[in-house]
């Protein structure tokens, strides 16, 4: 709910108020201070839970806790079996994290627009954004280690001689067309990282806009549309972070196999 201090800002500065980062520095080189603190807040959260669950698994009938976190380790370590086709101990574990890390980052979008931002007023702290998902900075590091990954996937299986051999003569296996190849090449690799951060950001970013916009309507209004939206929305955060956990995966077979 818009409170009356935002509320005499007008409409566009209490999207702008909600929107805006609390960063420190300037251009390239500012940190935005709200997507570092609940990112890794998140993340340590989700190593807690499942150390905690993975201590005290047993061999008996799970209790509830254990049993969902079985189900999410199973469904996890099958989407890799369906989908990559190379051996790495790495890609499993990695795939979990992806998925339950930004999961947690798309959960945050699900708590009231007000909430950390009224918290945030008590600590003199103006701006502040809790979902990290809707900062493209977080998205492009996330997509941006994952092309690191491919790269050094294609160095490690390929070998450099093999790996420069697939840009210079795929798709067209001719030394007259290395230029178009490595045209073609670019683009495809560089279009990896750009789909996975910018799909990601932009289904959150519009999410959260909406939740801010029900948030200016009357108090009357508001139940009408945010239960239902809240609803939808949960299957929207768990979609993009099984598509990001998914094309990860997908993307790191392909470094393992030869064209």
């Amino acid at each position: 709910m818009a409170t009356e201090a935002h509320a005499a800002e007008g409409a566009t500065g209490y999207i702008v108020h909600h929107l805006t980062p609390f960063s420190v520095g300037q251009g390239f080189w500012s940190l935005h201070l709200d997507t570092l603190f609940f990112s890794a807040v998140l993340g340590s959260l989700f190593i807690w839970f499942f150390k905690t669950v993975a201590e005290k698994a047993t061999s008996d009938v799970p209790g509830l806790t254990q049993a969902f976190v079985e189900m999410i380790v199973e469904f996890v370590d099958q989407q890799v079996k369906d989908s990559f086709h190379g051996k790495s101990a790495l890609i499993s574990p990695l795939a979990l994290t992806i998925f339950c890390w930004v999961f947690l980052w798309n959960f945050m979008d699900l708590f009231p627009v007000d909430l950390f931002s009224n918290v945030g007023a008590m600590m003199g702290i103006d701006y502040i954004r809790v979902v990290p998902s809707t900062d493209l900075n977080a998205t492009f590091g996330m997509a941006i280690s994952v092309f690191f990954l491919i790269i050094f996937y294609n160095l490690k299986i390929k070998g450099i001689f093999h790996f420069s051999k697939e840009l210079l003569l795929h798709p067209f296996d001719s030394i007259l067309l290395i230029p178009f190849n490595i045209l073609l090449n670019f683009v495809e690799y560089l279009a990896k990282p750009i789909s996975l951060a910018l799909r990601l950001f932009g289904n959150l970013y519009a999410g959260e806009l909406i939740f801010i916009l029900i948030a200016l309507m009357p108090w009357y209004i508001q139940p009408l549309l945010s239960f239902p939206w809240a609803v939808f929305h949960i299957l929207i955060i768990t979609l993009q972070a099984f598509i990001f956990m998914v094309l990860t995966i997908v993307y790191l077979s392909m470094a393992h196999e030869e064209h």
